[in-house]
């Protein structure tokens, strides 16, 4: 009989061995995604391409929806890692930082994961309960650290948090544009209009 608590096919049960198992698990999904796309991969295919078991997956993840879900937010974590790296460099604008971290969200190395994030985005808000999770801080996990650049610049605290949601709606509408239309001078010609426009206000 199968013991309760975890998968018949793992390695082990030290502690802490299951979080990094689905943490390695996790990152070999964003590698593969990387490569190959999302599509219309079938849990087990997904499972065959990492090497593990459709059982691992459910086991970590509850399922391939989850595990993509999980894909976006760890992600969207990676992108604001970046803007801390970003920030730490001395003598750097909030404009100067916008555009630095626009030029690497708009890499189309990032296309299939902004795919996945748009996409499941949309199904979480038609109620669909596997991306349900992704509604919790999509938008407020921006906030506090875009605001905060903004304060440092001068802005009162409630300018700055208006003015980061417009950040970030712009960015986040520009990539979509991007996706739909592939004009990369376009939306650069664009990101840059808005960047000069809040540097204009400061002056």
């Amino acid at each position: 009989m199968e013991s309760q608590g975890r998968p018949p096919d793992s390695p082990g049960s030290e502690p802490g061995q299951a979080g990094s198992a689905r943490e390695a698990l996790l990152h070999a999904t964003i590698a593969y995604l990387a490569e190959h796309g999302i599509g219309d991969v079938s849990l087990r295919q997904l499972a065959a391409a990492l090497g593990t078991s459709h059982r691992m997956i459910i086991y970590h993840f509850g399922s391939r929806d989850g595990l993509l879900v999980e894909v976006v937010r760890a992600m969207e974590e990676q992108q604001r890692a970046a803007l801390a790296d970003l920030r730490r460099e001395p003598a750097t604008s909030a404009a100067d930082l916008g555009r630095r971290m626009w030029q690497r969200l708009s890499d189309p190395a990032l296309a299939p994961f902004e795919r996945l994030f748009f996409e499941i985005y949309g199904q979480a808000l038609q109620g669909r309960p596997y991306a349900q999770p992704l509604l919790d801080g999509v938008v407020d996990d921006w906030l506090d650290p875009l605001a905060d650049i903004l304060t440092q610049e001068g802005l009162t605290p409630d300018t700055a948090r208006a003015q980061a949601r417009l950040a970030l709606a712009t960015t986040r509408g520009l990539l979509l544009d991007l996706l739909a239309t592939g004009d990369l001078e376009g939306v650069n010609q664009a990101m840059e209009q808005s960047l000069a426009a809040f540097e204009r206000g400061r002056e």
